[in-house]
């Protein structure tokens, strides 16, 4: 598979690339899709059969829900009942065959992890399992790096706090092969991450932490993972259409699933089978009856998965950076922020998303009402249904919060955020926090995504972003460390603050490009180390330039050897060149010649880039970027969009007449690669070719109007 870099924005990856990065659970919402749709009903009504059942036909038959699924099912339960239950669209478009939420199976994704964390508090319940112990305890002879003293424990697991490098499915976990069967215990051993934070510091969204806990249930019952979820949990539920294993019935029962385009995407199997921490496959009954059940204390009168403490524990906010934004439960975590309000710790969620698929469940314990919304077509139909529902039957929890009588900080106490942050999960999601002109109470807030905005100040380490309203929080540990939790790029876990750049002997704080080498030293991109140099005007190989800008991607190395005669296949970044190759980032030369020592001209990295980017941005749109100097006329479309958009570092100054002079034959040098890479990583090129787009629209509108 071809995957792009993870600096391309995100409405440019690929549906295989989107596995890799937003796996399981983890789809980055829309940046204004999660909290600018008001309520489909004018005021507030009481939740019953007849209200519930307008609010859905009005909801899913608006030309905002439309656009966002193919097929839908979705179920509401109050006190111990089902008040609504109906499928819209299709799971089968082609065929036109209707959603049956009865019989319709969706994958649910990371709502899996719920389940999984039930059969683990069952287990706890039973005294076979210690919340506090040290997970080891339960799979013996697993070894891993943990240079800490603090065990990583059930409840890290459980809690998402863990301090696990990251270890999300990778492309090959998501296959054809129907016959291919990798066991848990045999993935785990093969993938085990090492710790790189203290366990319990930090939560950051884990899907490796789920699977380990499918293999201690397994482990310590004794019983094959799918077989214990079966007994324990299904079968005591009449959770008749639910399961972890792609049988044939569920190859027959499983709604297809689609793209954004809506074109349908082939069957797959994942690997291990089964997975815990995503590969359950329900209906929108099946998860009603599990709903009643979670909200009657555990028991749906018959039979019982859960006592009621241990329900009331599940339903408890473990971490928090401020009230107004808890992190997780055992098996749940905080629901979408409505503006004003945040995200309300008396209503627990999951959400789930998988090729093709997405789903959010959500219950609200006091109010004796869980929701199920499930569908085909993975992205923010969800995002969309939840504050509209909320503003609906419960607008409580969508009051705007009250903040009375705070005094902001000064902008000098608030220098400590100042600085550069990097998301835990995705070291490529980069904010920039700086002071707001000195303005007490306020900070910027800028990334790549979205771009800039203005942070103000409403309570302790807690702000209200001006664009939605939503809030962003801080944490600071004892140890110094400070932690940012926003509502946009990933709501599923934390952002760190980058350490403080220690420098090089050759390269001063105040020169040109201190800005840009310190800023990538800071977070962790180069060598912290102020005792070396970094010879800022040495010359980038080709090799170095493509493994650099991998690695800052957080693209692996390819695991396809080189063919044997290229003149790099022994070369120490082989594995990258490979991998430039395969994403067409690299062309030419039948993947036999390369060149990998030779020195790189900023023309060819323009091209390396452009060959990327030009899959989401078309050429035209920089076709009116003037350029002075020599370019090379197969270079010329790349450079004019490295200019376009702002690609570039102190060395390209714009001229009288427009132009700019790319220097693109001169070879690139390190303070020069520094400058380039820090842009990919902070520079909102959205935005940029949004205003170039629009001026282009001008122009032409107002040329039509001069004819």
């Amino acid at each position: 598979m071809n995957f792009s870099p993870v600096f391309i924005r995100r409405k440019a990856l690929s549906s295989a690339f989107l596995a890799l990065f937003l796996f399981l659970g983890v789809l980055l919402p829309s940046a204004h899709a999660d909290s600018s749709l008001s309520s489909t009903a004018s005021a507030p009504k009481n939740l019953s059969p007849e209200t519930a059942q307008v609010f859905l036909d009005e909801f899913f038959n608006s030309q905002q829900a439309l656009s966002h699924y193919v097929g839908a099912s979705v179920i509401i339960v109050k006190d111990g009942k089902v008040i609504a239950e109906k499928g819209y669209g299709y799971s089968n478009l082609q065929e036109k065959t209707p959603v049956d939420p009865k019989k319709t199976a969706f994958r649910i994704a990371s709502v899996s992890k719920t389940f999984t964390s039930i059969a683990i508090m069952q287990l706890v319940e039973q005294g076979e399992i210690g919340l506090k112990n040290d997970f080891q305890t339960y799979v013996p002879g697993l070894k891993f790096d943990n240079p800490y003293d603090t065990p990583v424990t059930i409840e890290n697991l459980l809690t998402h706090t863990t301090g696990f490098e990251i270890r999300d499915p990778k492309a090959e976990d998501i296959h054809a092969d129907f016959d291919k069967y990798i066991s848990i215990e045999d993935y785990v051993q093969e993938h085990m991450p090492p710790v790189v934070r203290e366990p319990g510091s930090s939560y950051m969204y884990d899907n490796f932490a789920s699977l380990l806990l499918g293999l201690v249930v397994q482990n310590v019952s004794g019983e094959p993972f799918e077989t214990y979820m079966q007994k324990h949990i299904f079968e005591p539920l009449d959770m008749q259409n639910s399961d972890f294993m792609l049988t044939d019935k569920f190859k027959n029962q499983l709604s297809i699933a689609y793209d954004a385009a809506r074109n349908p995407i082939d069957l797959y199997a994942l690997s291990p089978a089964p997975m815990p921490q995503g590969g359950m496959m329900s209906t929108a009954e099946d998860i009603g009856k599990f709903m009643i059940a979670f909200l009657n204390g555990g028991s749906d009168g018959k039979n019982r998965i859960l006592n009621e403490a241990t329900v009331t524990s599940m339903e408890t906010y473990r971490s928090e950076v401020h009230p107004l934004l808890p992190d997780t439960t055992y098996g749940f975590e905080s629901p979408f922020q409505i503006p004003g309000a945040g995200s309300s710790s008396k209503i627990i969620t999951k959400a789930g998303d998988i090729i093709g698929f997405s789903s959010y469940l959500f219950l609200i314990p006091e109010q004796n009402t869980g929701v199920f919304l499930t569908y085909n077509q993975a992205g923010a139909l969800r995002n969309l249904f939840y504050p509209a529902f909320i503003s609906a039957f419960f607008p409580e929890y969508a009051e705007p919060a009250k903040f009375d009588h705070y005094e902001p900080q000064t902008a000098e106490e608030l220098q400590r955020y100042a600085g550069l942050y990097s998301d835990l999960r995705l070291k490529t999601i980069v904010s920039k926090l700086a002071d707001a002109d000195d303005q007490a109470g306020k900070m910027e807030i800028s990334d790549a995504f979205i771009g800039s905005r203005t942070l103000i100040q409403v309570d302790d380490n807690l702000f209200m972003d001006e664009l939605s309203g939503q809030f962003t929080g801080f944490k600071e540990n004892t140890d110094g460390t400070i932690y940012m939790k926003e509502p946009y790029l990933n709501p599923f876990g934390y952002e760190k603050k980058g350490v403080k750049a220690a420098g090089y002997k050759d390269v001063r704080p105040g020169s040109t490009y201190a800005t840009f080498i310190y800023g990538l030293q800071s977070l962790g991109h180069y060598s912290n180390d102020a005792s070396i140099y970094f010879h800022p005007r040495n010359a980038v190989t080709r090799a170095e330039f493509i493994e650099e800008i991998l690695e800052l991607s957080g693209i692996p190395q390819s695991k396809t050897p080189p063919k044997t005669d290229s003149d790099w296949a022994t070369h120490s970044a082989a594995g990258y060149i490979q991998a430039g190759y395969e994403m067409g980032m690299i062309e030419g030369a039948d993947q036999k010649l390369f060149k990998p020592d030779q020195v790189i001209t900023r023309q060819e990295a323009a091209v390396m880039i452009w060959r990327i980017y030009k899959q989401q941005y078309p050429d035209q749109l920089f076709s009116n970027v003037k350029l002075s100097g020599k370019t090379d006329t197969w270079a010329v479309p790349a450079v004019q969009m490295m200019i376009g958009l702002g690609l570039y570092g102190p060395e390209v100054k714009l001229q009288g007449n427009g132009s700019a002079n790319y220097q693109s034959t001169k070879p690139l040098i390190r303070q020069e690669a520094a400058a380039l890479m820090y842009q990919l990583l902070t520079q909102p090129t959205d935005q940029i070719v949004a205003g170039l787009a629009k001026e282009q629209e001008n122009t032409q509108a107002d040329s039509k109007a001069t004819n």
